[in-house]
């Protein structure tokens, strides 16, 4: 592993069995059905304080969220509900989950406008379907700096919808002031994980040990650790329970960012959504390319540590196929594809120490699937 530690947590008692969505994808359904209320309701809210602001922002913030995505999040909220012996009325799960997938379109709109990202979910990023419409309407001043500013502000309502939401949510719940620390953390993370990799971009950082921070923030906290425990927040747990919760979402989340780092070099653009090269292309810090920087140096591999240092012009179509190539000669692509499959199975066996229903410990299983991109079982199911 990459120097990746993990916390264990002794086992609790068998929580009771969830009601609502017997599953995460029946979930991720009525979630669905949720945020479509609730953007309906936001579109109309928009057009009443202004036809332009709610053509040109809201209704691309709505877009994006309604055009798709994986809603790990809101499902790992489900999960940690489930997990925590959840029962009883569902909709504070529900809307949790889509408040949280308004954080993700926030998060989404300013990462591509400070990766100069022109695709979003198979469309065209906000900040450049707003440079477009400068474009197409013969607007004066810069496009893309219109596109740019235009979409820092669809973040923010991204983020303002959010958080009320959220705050609705917690106002009826018993649980509400718990579910309030869980949510103002993960928003600190979140924004934290962002500057450092902005930072990590400018100093043009290799070590291991900041891209670990970068990841931690940025994905493994606020991607499972973070939802699920905003779910079992929901439940009333505490104590061993979310020790196990975190720890198992610390992992998974890990292994989704490392997922995410392969397919941000080697990926297929038509399944992603995004362009392949985008983090050679932005000097993103990434695990994959700390480990490729490591490994290069430790060998000797003067080729390969130069495809991989920082290039202060921004790397031509070349020097992104030489990096490429170098992050497969060292072994960094095997040594990280190894690392998720060892954090998801650790994933795993955190979960399993909760003795939570059988079906839901199936349900967390599919998921880390889904997110580290196969390989993990969970203890005791056969090899």
């Amino acid at each position: 592993m990459l120097g990746v530690r993990s916390t264990a947590a002794e086992p609790p008692g068998t929580p009771g069995g969830p009601d609502g969505p017997a599953t995460a994808r029946d979930a991720v359904r009525a979630v669905d059905a949720e945020l479509r209320r609730f953007l309906d309701a936001g579109r109309r809210r928009a057009d009443g304080t202004d036809p332009v602001f709610a053509r040109d922002v809201a209704d691309r913030v709505a877009d994006l969220v309604l055009r798709g995505g994986k809603r790990l999040r809101a499902a790992f909220v489900w999960c940690g509900w489930a997990a925590a012996g959840g029962s009883g009325d569902v909709t504070p799960v529900l809307r949790t989950g889509a408040a949280i997938e308004l954080v993700q379109a926030c998060a989404l709109i300013h990462d591509d406008v400070m990766d100069g990202s022109p695709l979003r979910r198979g469309a065209p990023s906000v900040h450049t379907g707003l440079a477009r419409a400068h474009e197409a309407a013969r607007m004066t001043g810069s496009a893309e700096t219109f596109g740019a500013f235009g979409a820092v502000l669809a973040g923010d309502l991204a983020l303002a919808w959010a958080d009320d939401l959220l705050t609705e949510t917690a106002i009826g719940s018993p649980y509400g002031h718990r579910l309030a620390v869980e949510w103002r953390a993960m928003r600190e993370e979140m924004v934290a994980g962002q500057y450092r990799d902005l930072h990590a971009q400018a100093t043009g950082a290799r070590e291991l040990d900041d891209a670990l921070t970068v990841a931690t923030l940025k994905s493994a906290l606020y991607t499972v650790e973070r939802p699920l425990a905003l779910g079992a927040a929901l439940a009333g747990a505490d104590g061993p329970v979310v020790a196990a919760l975190r720890a198992a979402g610390r992992c998974a989340g890990l292994a989704f960012q490392l997922r995410d780092d392969l397919l941000g070099t080697f990926g297929d653009p038509a399944l992603t959504g995004k362009p392949a090269d985008d983090d050679l292309r932005t000097g993103k810090l990434t695990c994959l390319l700390a480990v490729g920087a490591g490994l290069a140096g430790a060998s000797g591999d003067r080729e390969s540590a130069a495809a991989l240092a920082p290039a202060p012009a921004g790397p031509s179509d070349g020097a992104v196929r030489r990096a490429r190539a170098a992050l497969e000669r060292t072994g960094a692509r095997s040594v990280v594809e190894s690392t998720i499959h060892e954090l998801a199975s650790a994933a795993l066996r955190h979960f399993d120490l909760i003795g939570a229903d059988p079906l839901v410990r199936r349900e967390f299983a599919a998921l880390v699937e889904r997110a580290a991109g196969g390989g993990a079982r969970s203890a005791g199911e056969a090899a």
